[in-house]
């Protein structure tokens, strides 16, 4: 079993150690990341400049661009061997509901799965830390079970995993869930750079809308691992007629 592992928060985060640490236990582990925190970027490519990659003392790669291009490279032509699963995380702070549009974590494990391989994006549910020693141990008993009992799918899957932040004993179950919803976003923060020039900070995350039974949000807030399967088609099936019939209008 290979896998190889990837996150967007960088390669020296704390999250990235603890998962590869667990995961060398299950298999044959290549790291590689960004070189700096790429929270937040998504599925971006980085398409006008050529990409380093080089290796730190722990043994682990870093790229001078975004999780998608750390998990591309290593796929499309770093690596002697393609790998049989990609893993990303461990995030330092939770991605659910509309966080996987933004989500360099999710994006990572998002890159494998386009490239044909099944890949899970592991998240804890607060920042900090505060128990990723209990995310990690999860994290391996999930890959454990894909290793054990292997997914019924036809084909490639993309799992999001949200982790609550709590001891190890004190986690639930694992759910299966859907993807919630957040309310909008806050205001941006409006400040002066040392010159005078007005300059903007995104404003966090709104509280979650959507976060009922059956929702990541719900799960995570009961105690329990948030296991969502995600996919990519973004087409909007339920306005097909909608449209053609606009179109013919």
């Amino acid at each position: 079993m290979r896998i190889l592992i990837s996150n967007d928060d960088g390669y020296f985060a704390p999250g990235l150690a603890a998962l590869a640490r667990e995961l060398q236990s299950l298999a044959q582990v290549t790291v590689i990341a960004p070189e700096r925190d790429r929270s937040g970027a998504s599925n971006s490519l980085t398409l006008d400049r050529p990409l380093s990659v080089r290796t730190a003392a722990s043994g682990f790669h870093y790229v001078n661009g975004t999780p998608t291009d750390c998990v591309h490279i290593a796929i499309t032509g770093m690596l002697e061997h393609r790998p049989d699963l990609v893993v990303s995380g461990i995030n330092d702070g939770a991605n659910m509901g509309d966080d996987t549009i933004y989500s360099g974590t999710v994006a990572a494990a998002m890159e494998g799965f386009l490239l044909g391989v099944p890949a899970i994006a592991f998240s804890l549910s607060h920042r900090g830390h505060e128990h990723l020693d209990s995310a990690a141990r999860v994290a391996r008993e999930v890959v454990q079970r894909f290793i054990d009992n292997p997914y019924p799918a036809p084909g490639p899957v993309l799992l999001n995993v949200n982790i609550p932040n709590r001891p190890y004993e004190q986690i639930g179950p694992w759910v299966s869930t859907r993807l919630g919803k957040r309310h909008h976003a806050e205001e941006v923060i409006k400040s002066r750079n040392p010159r005078g020039d007005l300059i903007y900070w995104i404003g966090p995350a709104g509280n979650a809308k959507d976060a009922g039974p059956g929702t990541d949000f719900h799960a995570v807030a009961a105690g329990q691992v948030s296991v969502t399967p995600l996919h990519i088609d973004l087409t909007a099936t339920s306005l097909a007629d909608a449209t053609r019939n606009w179109l013919a209008s």
